[in-house]
């Protein structure tokens, strides 16, 4: 990273933090909305914005809707949640400069642009307008942070879009990623790790050598950043710094700040910033104050059991913007599915079009699957050596992204993005005898509660599944009697203006 550097002026109308980003939304008609009704943040305010506009795999009944600021919050004064930022895929498209449809491709290319972050001069950083240290008697991070608890049966209390950044003790490596994080006491917070994690491989090497991972989490942020973080191996491998994908997006570098009790950085525009050390050694049950049983609602959407045995985090300091907001999400909603399906696409795309230049079409990592386990992806036939490729662009998927569970082909008359149509192209493309190849016993995601010894006998560990291709494109030497009705293309404006305003 290079040396420190003054903070810059904003550029007028740009998106540079999650404040900018509001802006943003305010100019566009139903994607924002406030309220100054009282809000418990226990069960109520996810069960509110559930209705409003959680989406993806949430108990019904619910809809995808706008973003939300709640600015009343039961037993916090003063303080601002907002929920539902990226809960929308015509939304995510708004804030990064793109149509919804080409996001893949947009985050794609901000891959193979990435734009190292840069360390800045912390003098006057938004993030640490406000400084509040563990060692004080009064701090106590259940009364300073309004962290929502999205069930009454969740373990705790969670904040559920921190950005933990860390780096390899040995090289010096970072890695920013998204973990669930639940408030244990007044300056201890649990960390789960999936399998895999970069930053869980820096934590064992700093316990290795009976050291803590001093670590800053990052709240309200720019978008980039939060669905930049959010690429995996082996598209941003051990040593990529998934910071330079908001960097490519955003045509600018990230800026960070030194941290005030840790030897670690903070991203200087962020609205709240927890600074603190994974402690070696010490591991804590998730609900050790709740006994609930439960964890907290995940992408699945189900609510997994409380981890017996986690890492802590020891607080020691939290920093924040003059009247912050408090970044969270609906763990199962659409939001979820956006800031993990969109890389996901992005990294499938890239590796079919480096492998297959052409062929792939688009990506769509369906809300069904949290953005992680069922991706679409349509190709263009030209031969019939395209129903092979069809196939192996399905491998490479399977590849590239390991958490991927199910793919399903589609040719390029049918849009991905439509599940209807996606389903059509099932029911009359698609024999089950025929069109269907099993991988099993490959690795998946222990969040997906069918990939279990208890499942099946035939799975051998936790994580373990069978992975499933779903071959809906036609025979290419029956093409012609797969041409869709010859509908004229008419411009719709003006018989129904309301319907299909300028754009």
């Amino acid at each position: 990273m290079n040396a420190p550097t003054k903070m810059p002026m904003a550029d007028a109308g740009a998106v540079l933090d999650l404040r900018s980003a509001i802006e943003r939304l305010k100019t566009l008609p139903g994607q924002f909305r406030t309220t100054d009704h009282l809000v418990d943040p226990h069960a109520e305010l996810a069960g509110v914005y559930k209705r409003i506009g959680a989406g993806g795999t949430v108990m019904r009944p619910t809809r995808t809707g706008p973003a939300m600021m709640f600015e009343n919050i039961k037993g916090f004064p003063g303080s601002r949640v907002l929920v539902g930022v990226m809960a929308d895929r015509s939304r995510v498209a708004a804030l990064l400069g793109t149509k919804p449809e080409q996001l893949a491709q947009h985050m794609g290319a901000a891959v193979d642009n990435a734009i190292q972050p840069v360390i800045i001069d912390g003098k006057g950083a938004p993030c640490q307008e406000q400084v509040f240290r563990a060692d004080d008697p009064s701090f106590d991070l259940r009364t300073l942070l309004p962290a929502p608890t999205n069930t009454e049966q969740d373990a705790g209390p969670y904040f559920c879009l921190g950005l933990v950044l860390g780096s390899d003790p040995e090289n010096g490596h970072t890695d920013v990623t998204i973990h669930r994080l639940c408030v244990q006491g007044r300056d201890e917070l649990s960390i789960f790790f999936a399998p895999g994690r970069h930053i869980d491989a820096f934590r064992e090497k700093a316990e290795a050598n009976g050291q803590p991972l001093p670590v800053t989490i990052n709240m309200g942020l720019d978008p980039a950043i939060a669905i930049g973080s959010c690429f995996e191996a082996p598209t941003t491998p051990l040593g990529f710094d998934e910071l330079s994908v908001a960097g490519g997006l955003r045509g600018r570098p990230v800026e960070l700040v030194p941290a005030l009790t840790v030897k670690q950085h903070s991203i200087a525009r962020a609205e709240i910033v927890i600074e603190g050390e994974i402690l070696p050694g010490r591991r804590i049950r998730e609900d050790i104050n709740t006994d609930s049983g439960h964890a907290m609602p995940e992408f699945p959407g189900y609510d997994g059991p409380a981890n017996p045995s986690l890492p802590v985090i020891k607080v020691k300091a939290v920093t924040m913007r003059h009247n912050a907001i408090l970044q969270t999400l609906v763990g199962p909603g659409e939001e979820h599915t956006n800031l993990a399906g969109i890389p996901t696409e992005a990294s499938i795309y890239n590796a079919c079009e480096k492998a297959l230049p052409g062929f792939v079409k688009n990506v769509y990592a369906h809300t069904a699957g949290g953005g992680k386990f069922l991706a679409v992806i349509q190709v263009s036939q030209k031969s019939a050596l395209d129903q092979g490729r069809a196939r192996q662009a399905a491998i490479i998927a399977l590849a590239i992204y390991r958490e991927l569970k199910n793919v399903i082909l589609v040719d390029d008359d049918v849009d991905p993005f439509d599940s209807n149509d996606v389903l059509w192209a099932m029911q009359t493309r698609y024999q089950g005898d025929m069109d269907t190849m099993f991988l099993p016993g490959v690795t998946g995601h222990v969040l997906d509660p069918s990939q279990s010894p208890d499942y099946s006998t035939t799975i051998p560990a936790r994580g373990v599944t069978c992975k499933t291709i779903f071959d809906c494109t036609y025979p290419w030497k029956m093409r012609e009697k797969f041409a869709r009705a010859p509908f004229r293309d008419v411009d719709p404006r003006p018989f129904a203006p309301d319907l299909f305003p300028e754009t």
